[in-house]
């Protein structure tokens, strides 16, 4: 166990009712689920940093972090007569039970796709959603565009609109990348805009047949570059020189080094 106090989630509750009533923090009272919303995203990314990381402290107290975020949401949905955080745990509960009639009741699935399938199918019902395409609309737009993607894409996916295998979804890409080719070097934005649009979603397609995330394959990607542009602007240093004295061809082959350098680690 990481923790031994005694502490519970309803000493978390009434530790927000205190900090939001009458003689309560100044701060906490002031807030609104509007001026929440860049904390919860914030936690949210810094409990995946703390996957990352593979700390099981560090992770443990992130998701407090993020846990306070959805008790303090409640207290003040409870405040406006809205809902309760009895109310919230309530929901899920029973949405979990709802959602696994396979474990909680007398259906039976027996692999992951046959319950994402059917998943999917309860979600329908209970939103009273006619057709996939509204699905498709209720993926939120606040969504990392990546993600949203990918998540239109497995809808799609699952009626059957889809590459028969990962080869046609390469030959999209090589196929956008020559449209984008062909206007890259013209003055119409707008068309520019949608053919690395197009270009970004194909690839996403690519990446969902193998079975890879794009949102944490591009993480990772942009880690690797910061990786080696410090590398080579570390080594510059140590040259005696700044990176604006430098050509490119310079720095490109202190970028090769440091590659060679990593795949030694």
């Amino acid at each position: 166990m990481i923790g031994t106090s005694g502490y519970s989630i309803r000493d978390l509750v009434d530790i927000m009712a205190r900090l939001r009533g009458e003689n309560g923090c100044p701060w906490d009272k002031a807030q609104t689920p509007e001026t929440l919303k860049p904390f919860l995203l914030e936690e949210a990314y810094e409990v995946m940093d703390a996957i990352d990381s593979g700390d099981p402290k560090e992770l443990s107290e992130e998701l407090g972090d993020l846990l306070l975020q959805i008790v303090f949401l409640s207290r003040i949905g409870e405040e406006k007569g809205e809902f309760k955080f009895d109310d919230v745990v309530n929901i899920i509960c029973e949405k979990m039970i709802r959602r696994h009639p396979h474990i909680f009741g007398e259906k039976r699935l027996e692999s992951a796709e046959e319950v994402l399938k059917h998943w999917e199918e309860i979600k329908k019902e209970e939103k009273e959603v006619k057709s996939y395409a509204e699905t498709m609309d209720k993926i939120p737009e606040s969504f990392p565009a990546l993600m949203r993607a990918y998540k239109v894409q497995e809808k799609a996916a699952r009626v059957g609109f889809d590459w028969e295998n990962v080869d046609g979804a390469l030959e999209k890409v090589y196929e956008e990348l020559n449209e984008l080719k062909e206007v890259y070097k013209g003055d119409d934005r707008g068309k520019i805009m949608e053919e690395i649009g197009d270009l970004f979603f194909a690839m996403v397609n690519v990446a969902r047949f193998l079975g890879v995330n794009p949102e944490l394959a591009l993480r990772e990607a942009t880690n690797k570059f910061i990786r080696r542009f410090k590398y080579v602007e570390e080594t510059s240093s140590k040259m005696g020189k700044k990176l604006q004295e430098m050509t490119l061809e310079d720095m490109d082959r202190l970028w090769d080094e440091g590659k060679i350098q990593e795949k030694k680690l």
